[in-house]
């Protein structure tokens, strides 16, 4: 894709790009719609809601306690903080196309 900065990698720029391509919507439209989408996933989130999109992925917020542990390079005592952690859990479709994907590229 064009806008990738690396080889392999999608940016938000490559998705409106196809959402242009497929959908028939203008640039701006695609960019409108691309950014929806990902406010409204973010909104969910911050409300603590879980995220599922059905053959795609799961997105939740999960609540990590504080955690006593070492400084690897002192061997000091330290305390991780609690915080909050985004965990993604890629559908049964999603991993399935993906490693067939794989499978299908290592054959000669």
């Amino acid at each position: 894709m064009p806008n990738s900065p690396e080889i392999g990698t999608v940016v938000k720029a490559d998705l409106v790009e196809k959402v242009y391509d497929k959908v028939g919507f203008t640039r701006k439209e695609a960019a409108q719609a691309v950014e929806v989408v990902f406010e409204e996933i973010k909104n969910a989130l911050v409300r603590g809601e879980d995220v599922r999109i059905v053959g795609f992925a799961s997105f939740n917020l999960r609540d990590k306690k504080a955690r006593k542990a070492r400084n690897p390079s002192t061997g000091e005592p330290i305390v991780i903080q609690p915080r909050r952690v985004l965990s993604f859990k890629p559908s049964k479709q999603l991993l399935q196309s993906t490693n067939r994907e794989s499978d299908e590229s290592k054959t000669p």
